[in-house]
């Protein structure tokens, strides 16, 4: 018998799990994609694990739907530091490490966090889209209305293109502004359709704004299909510091897996 938790940062949700006594099956694909299914499972867009570490306060494990382990999870991120709150892991500041390296953040209210994302030193401008990695890779594709795109085909395409074949795939992003506002939705790679919200992916179409001169702001909100996330940043010479990802960060129910 195994506890979990559920949460969900604006839509993007994640089984939550206490591994600090390293019992979890972290090899098992099959158990963790099983997990994560809407019809068979408990259902999420991915698994995390928190773990002890002896240099931070604990370690966060990311895994996708399909049951690999993968590159950093921006909401997922927000969600573990909820989580180890309700644990009693951390207070309100925390510095966790990630596959992508450490991060601190804090906790507010209602569960609020403030996420310090990883630097962005690259930012790569083409026509009608940019590419950069913000902890995972992320296409950012210029739209004249995201609500008529086709998120999952399209973004499959890109995707599973030849732009990122030698990447492995990259996470894509749809952009389009409406009465001075952004809105976003995003394919996201390894859950392979749309998601309610990406937050790596709103960190990187923010920094794509400001970088192609869209806006001038340094603190940009975005609307995404489960809410709005907030992304603000330093410019420092070529490079993006002090990158910091906000929004809600829910619990929603617990259970145990037998």
């Amino acid at each position: 018998m195994m506890n979990f938790y559920k949460y969900q940062g604006t839509g993007n949700d994640f089984v939550m799990i206490d591994n600090r006594e390293g019992t979890f099956p972290k090899d098992n694909e099959k158990l963790i994609a099983h997990l994560c299914d809407r019809r068979f499972g408990i259902g999420a867009d991915g698994l995390i694990l928190l773990e002890n570490d002896s240099q931070y306060d604990f370690r966060m494990v990311y895994y996708n739907s399909d049951g690999r382990q993968s590159t950093m999870c921006g909401n997922g991120g927000r969600c573990v530091v909820a989580f180890a709150k309700q644990l009693g892991v951390i207070e309100r500041e925390t510095l966790f490490i990630a596959i992508d390296g450490e991060h601190r953040a804090t906790i507010e209210g209602d569960n609020y966090v403030h996420l310090q994302m990883k630097n962005v030193t690259s930012v790569e401008e083409h026509q009608g889209y940019v590419f950069l990695n913000t902890g995972s890779p992320h296409h950012v594709q210029w739209v004249d209305d995201v609500e008529t795109v086709d998120v999952k085909p399209e973004g499959a395409a890109i995707r599973y293109g030849t732009l990122y074949a030698d990447k492995g795939g990259s996470n894509v992003n749809f952009v389009s502004k409406k009465d001075g506002s952004f809105k976003v939705r995003t394919y996201e790679r390894g859950v392979e359709d749309e998601t309610y919200s990406c937050g790596t992916g709103v960190t990187a179409v923010a920094i794509a704004l400001y970088h192609t001169k869209q806006t001038k702001a340094q603190t940009i909100t975005l609307h995404t299909r489960g809410g709005d996330l907030q992304v603000s940043f330093d410019r420092v010479a070529e490079e993006y510091k002090n990158i910091y990802l906000s929004g809600s960060a829910q619990f929603v129910f617990e259970g145990v897996i037998k």
